[in-house]
């Protein structure tokens, strides 16, 4: 008995399928006639804007059925389609026959019986549901034939193929869809030039700030425990960050003080008397004005010392007692932004002039670029587009949009030979402070060609290689120049409009031909 996957993987005749690959000029379009099959089966390999459908077709009798062994992909991600239906659409002068199959015998492959009412030419189309709607897919041209002459494909709807040559190489739907793959049909587009330097990210000019302690102390929260400043947290201007209480000298107890304090509020109460007795006496001309501003002035300078004496008792209690004081200094953030680095806990007695919390704005970001000499006078030439960084883990990071030059420095660093290009840039776009990471500044000038991802890129022993795919398992090697990097876009040539390429994968495909051919050995992972 003949099995599904058996009836799936049944050959096309070599004739056929060099005739369907001759056919291959454009998008998609069907373009040229071929011989349709005479008693063998056929296929055919159709793109949409969402489904690639692959189906591998029994010989069409007029009045006979004959099966569709129907791959359906989905483009985005590549995956198989699970769920849905799938139907075959022949039109021709008579109207339409349809012919459908609403379930999947294996994920991505669907039965289709298509039994023809009569012979003749007809059109071919797929159409596709699936839970986003219905797409409809330009299958080319068929021929329904008779028992003695039965029909096959004569359109085929194919990409165009490589300028290399070289035999069509094999890889399955299966291997496909078991494998990150993704494909996209080639189109002309613009890249910009570029130049390329180290980055560094960092606040701009006025855009961080370092809170020191004003005064020896004791660090406390501004307004109860939960207060406590922390890396990341966002403040706005002015918000309190920290509390100082002043710091008493340590040889002083807390009974000297209270005895100081009251010595000094006897001494002034005696100054301020004999104040008053000396003005009465100076209205009447028995006191000299001398005498007058001496006392006035010992009663100034008695007055501030018993308010220092006042406050070093009041900040001795509160470091005892763990509260606060009239007299603590409340240390202010100068602009909204967030807390970089917090460099003290609660409690910790610091002296004036030490860090303690570092700010950084909130909205924007400078972007501090190296480059070389030659790169910098390129760019004062052309002007700035834009800036890609390279983010290992995340992949490449484009900031276009908002970002502006600053300026180009006018002097050669002579410790690394670079000129420093600076860009400012949102925050919200723009990695961490204090990140260092390869830089592509983009100049204005744009260059135009053919663009492709730089996924689809293989290294074959040295060789940039891409792969075209020729139909749903068919694929040729094909080597291109890379003109331009930029990022994870590559501006390349040896590539024409309306191929398709593999986007994704190409490196499973050189492994399987490699395997296929003898010359890898082992499991491939």
């Amino acid at each position: 008995m003949t099995t599904i996957t058996e009836l799936s993987r049944r050959s096309v005749r070599p004739s056929l399928a060099l005739a369907v690959v001759a056919a291959l000029v454009g998008c998609g379009t069907p373009v040229e006639e071929t011989p349709a099959s005479d008693g063998e089966s056929w296929s055919v390999t159709a793109w949409g804007e969402r489904f690639e459908v692959f189906p591998e077709v029994d010989p069409l009798v007029a009045g006979e059925t004959a099966t569709a062994h129907t791959h359906v992909t989905r483009l985005d991600g590549f995956e198989p389609l699970v769920e849905g239906d799938v139907a075959i659409v022949l039109s021709g002068p008579g109207g339409e026959q349809v012919f459908a199959a609403d379930a999947a015998v294996r994920p991505g492959i669907f039965a289709v019986e298509i039994t023809p009412e009569r012979a003749g030419e007809f059109d071919l189309a797929f159409r596709v549901r699936d839970e986003a709607g219905v797409e409809e897919v330009r299958g080319g041209r068929v021929r329904v034939g008779d028992a003695e002459s039965p029909g096959g494909i004569l359109v085929a709807p194919a990409p165009k193929g490589g300028s290399d040559g070289g035999e069509p190489l094999s890889f399955r739907k299966e291997q496909q869809w078991r494998s990150d793959f993704g494909t996209a049909w080639v189109r002309s587009g613009s890249l910009a030039g570029s130049v390329a330097g180290l980055a560094t990210v960092r606040p701009p000019a006025g855009g961080e700030a370092t809170i020191t302690a004003p005064v020896d102390g004791v660090l406390r929260s501004p307004s109860g425990p939960r207060s406590w400043p922390f890396v990341g947290l966002e403040v706005g201007r002015g918000q309190p960050l920290l509390r100082v209480s002043p710091l008493v000298a340590s040889d002083r107890s807390l009974p000297a003080l209270e005895a100081e304090l009251e010595s000094l509020e006897t001494e002034l109460g005696t100054a301020r008397a004999r104040l008053d007795r000396l003005e009465e006496l100076f209205a009447l001309e028995a006191a000299s004005r001398r005498e007058v501003e001496e006392t006035r002035a010992r009663v100034a300078t008695l007055t501030a010392r018993r308010s220092a004496a006042a406050r070093d008792l009041q900040a001795a209690r509160s470091a005892r007692e763990g509260g606060s004081s009239e007299h603590d200094l409340l240390l202010r953030a100068p602009f909204a932004g967030e807390v970089a680095r917090v460099s003290a806990t609660p409690g910790t007695t610091v002296k004036a002039g030490e860090s303690l919390v570092r700010l950084v704005g909130a909205d924007l970001v400078w972007i501090e670029v190296e480059v070389p000499p030659a790169g910098a006078r390129r760019l004062s030439a052309e002007g700035v587009r834009g800036v890609v960084l390279s983010d290992p883990e995340h992949g490449p990071i484009r900031l276009e949009e908002g970002l502006r030059p600053i300026s180009i420095a006018p002097e050669v660093s002579p410790e690394s030979g670079t000129v420093t290009v600076l860009l400012e840039a949102r925050r919200s776009a723009a990695p961490a402070f204090g990140t260092r990471m390869e830089a592509q500044i983009l100049s204005a000038e744009l260059r135009q060609g053919i663009v492709i991802p730089s996924s689809a890129l293989v290294d074959d022993g040295g060789v940039p290689v891409v792969y075209l795919q020729l139909s749903g398992e068919s694929f040729l090697r094909q080597e291109v120049h890379v003109l331009e990097r930029q990022g994870d876009r590559l501006l390349v040539d040896h590539l024409v409009p309306g191929q398709r390429l593999v986007t994704e994968g190409g490196e499973a495909i050189r492994r399987s031909s490699l395997m296929a051919s003898g010359e890898a050995q082992g499991h491939v992972h």
